[in-house]
């Protein structure tokens, strides 16, 4: 019988290998076993589980009303597909922001649970404890700095962030904070370019952008988004690599008029 191929892992050394010799870290999101295959046999560095299952997914407005049992059946949906990416996994809100021993039990549910490789939180500073105590279980930690959608409503818009002296002096201190703390990557959405750029070279970890320029570690998109299957949704920093928002429209309506004028199935369609 023949033996299968040995694909070699991503791991948190790997990204922070990928770091050091200048190679840019790919990542995109995945909520299902199928779309995530796909993402993974394509070689994707980092797959994350991201709460936007609770937009891309379920159809809300925010992050915020996904729940930690749902976002651990994403999880385990997108771990069962996987032969290479790290699957790093949102916490999501209201599990890990009231104490650090609940964000300790809410991501040991996660790897437990789903298999998954890492979590990722949103914040700085004010979740030290969490990140501190989660990583004394071994488990590993992203962190995301700028825009964080579970604190949508406190900010009260989705537009940049840290534009201003004070903010971007903040995030830069946050971003060595999390280093710090033992974060193995930072996620950094929607600030200034070159904010984002003195980040990456602020600290030795990996910096994952989005909405953040070039200067960045790596990237990350939501795959809905960058597939085009989504259309409401145009962003700056959006670069649409499909349209299948209108090519499986298309492709739905041709199988409506097939079923109604009979031409599926054919002859050589049925047993």
């Amino acid at each position: 019988m023949p033996t299968r191929k040995e694909v070699k892992k991503v791991t948190t050394h790997v990204l922070q290998e990928m770091k050091q010799r200048g190679e840019k870290i790919a990542m995109l999101t995945a909520y299902d076993y199928t779309m995530a295959k796909i993402i993974d046999n394509a070689g994707i560095d980092v797959i994350l589980v991201g709460d936007s299952a609770s937009n891309v997914m379920a159809g809300h407005e925010t992050t915020l009303p996904i729940t930690l049992d749902q976002m651990i059946y994403h999880a385990g949906s997108v771990i069962r597909a996987i032969d290479r990416a790290l699957v790093v996994v949102d916490l999501p809100f209201g599990s890990y922001q009231a104490n650090s021993k609940e964000a300790l039990n809410s991501a040991i549910r996660i790897m437990k649970e789903s298999g998954a490789h890492a979590v990722k939180l949103e914040g700085g500073r004010e979740i030290k404890e969490s990140i501190e105590r989660i990583l004394t279980a071994g488990i590993p930690v992203m962190g995301h700095l700028g825009l964080t959608p579970q604190s949508i409503y406190k900010f009260g818009t989705y537009t940049v962030r840290a534009k201003e002296q004070d903010e971007a002096e903040r995030l830069l201190e946050d971003a060595k904070l999390l280093e710090q703390y033992g974060c193995f990557a930072l996620v950094v959405e929607k600030i200034p370019a070159t904010l984002a750029t003195k980040v990456s070279q602020s600290i030795s970890v990996p910096v994952i952008g989005i909405g953040a320029g070039s200067g960045t570690d790596g990237q990350v998109l939501v795959t809905h988004d960058m597939l085009g299957m989504t259309h409401e949704f145009s962003p700056r920093f959006l670069r649409r690599y499909l349209n299948l928002y209108e090519s499986m429209g298309n492709a739905f309506k041709q199988y409506i008029t097939d079923v109604k004028s009979k031409d599926f199935p054919s002859d050589k369609e049925q047993y």
